[in-house]
């Protein structure tokens, strides 16, 4: 699984998670699916580490939209 959120990206402010040959762009605010898929199991497995860093997510948000110092978040355990 890997997560990446672009520096040249648009709102409203999502990450993208790629799962294999699956990708699906997530909404920071809501843990959504925007776009995209996943297999449940791993779509799960996003939202859950994603819910637990979400103001993390929002911060490299606002970093990458001003070209700003990124930083790595620590994977779901």
């Amino acid at each position: 699984m890997t997560i990446k959120i672009f520096r040249e990206e648009h709102p409203p402010p999502h990450f993208h998670a790629e799962y294999g040959e699956y990708e699906a762009l997530i909404s920071i605010q809501s843990l959504t699916v925007i776009d995209g898929n996943l297999p449940s199991r791993p779509l799960g497995m996003v939202i859950e580490w994603a819910s637990e860093h979400r103001g993390e997510l929002a911060d490299l948000w606002e970093r990458a939209i001003h070209h700003q110092p990124m930083f790595k978040i620590p994977p779901l355990r």
